[in-house]
């Protein structure tokens, strides 16, 4: 028994600073999937046939995490895209967003690719995006040999870490997905400086607005650099306050502002309003498990509706989410 322990994989369990990151990676690149490759792997993106769509396979992929037991799960996306010579290929977006690292990471990549490709056939392009803050740990590969045998993976993965010499390309680059690599950098840079963190947020927006981009664009991205950023509640006060006059300078709504501010004037209009706002954040944190609550929204009480919406803002759980819709129906 003692040594069946002792051979089973180191766990690391994320902090809840990671937990809300690796959330807003995972939401980050279903709704930029093209530019999230394009920036971090552009030879994949250059391969892939995109007037043909995609699709991600999320139910495929949990059975092969389940079925491996390996130690702790992070971030993994896997969609099935289209090579540009016509043949099918699926690509595993493996995301790590722990602040140390990890030491099972390699095998867990090497697992996942051989699984993927023995259940269904397919080609597995494995990718992995190392978002901790240790700049020593690059994993990219994994193999072994025994008497001329061989077995081995060779993985491409991106250090974000290293952007962090090139802020100026990133400013200048119009994907969108640049602007969430400043935002995880920024949030990174200014750990433990909420000060920092506060000015940090305050220049990502007006970023946003020197962009030149539509206002759904501005909302869409305004949540993920709000998830990362979290404030204090002080700051945060502060952070608003600040967000509206830019807002209203360049007369061009902030998207979280107006949510977390105008959820409570929306209140004052009508209890359809803030259920079709706290509908929208559940859709967009927790995609369909998210929108499976929205029918228990009826029940709860404006106040219970607007602490549930600055809940979600604040990067809660589906579980904290669950039990606010509880006792909001007490």
């Amino acid at each position: 028994r003692r040594e069946r322990r002792l051979r089973q994989p180191l766990e690391i369990r994320p902090s809840p600073r990671s937990v809300r990151r690796t959330r807003a990676g995972r939401i980050a690149i279903e709704v930029y999937f093209e530019a999230f490759l394009a920036l971090l792997f552009p030879e994949v993106h250059a391969g892939i046939d995109w007037s043909r769509g995609y699709e991600f396979l999320d139910k495929e992929l949990q059975q092969v995490t389940r079925e491996a037991e390996l130690g702790s799960r992070v971030v993994d996306k896997l969609a099935r895209v289209h090579c540009k010579d016509g043949a099918e290929a699926w690509v595993l977006v493996h995301v790590e967003v722990q602040g140390q690292h990890d030491r099972d990471f390699e095998q867990r990549m090497v697992v996942y690719n051989y699984r993927l490709f023995d259940r269904h056939g397919r080609k597995v392009v494995s990718l992995a995006v190392l978002a901790d803050d240790q700049r020593w740990w690059r994993p990219s590969t994994f193999g072994y040999t025994l008497w001329g045998c061989e077995v081995s993976l060779r993985f491409p993965a991106v250090k974000l870490l290293d952007f962090g010499k090139h802020r100026e390309e990133l400013e200048q680059s119009p994907s969108p997905f640049a602007v969430l690599v400043m935002a995880h950098l920024d949030a990174q840079r200014t750990h433990g400086d909420n000060p920092g963190r506060l000015q940090a947020k305050l220049g990502l927006v007006r970023e946003l607005h020197r962009r030149g981009l539509g206002e759904r664009e501005v909302r869409q991205l305004s949540r993920f650099v709000d998830w990362l950023l979290a404030l204090p509640e002080e700051l945060d006060d502060d952070f608003w306050r600040e967000a509206k006059a830019l807002e209203e300078e360049k007369k061009m709504p902030y998207v979280t502002s107006i949510e977390r501010i105008g959820i409570k004037e929306g209140l004052k209009q009508g209890r359809r309003q803030a259920i079709a706002l706290v509908r929208q954040a559940l859709e967009i944190r927790f995609g369909d498990e998210g929108l499976a609550l929205a029918p228990e929204l009826d029940a709860l009480e404006p106040e219970a509706l607007s602490q549930l919406h600055e809940r979600l803002l604040r990067g809660a759980t589906i579980d904290e989410v669950r039990e606010a819709i509880r006792a909001g129906r007490r």
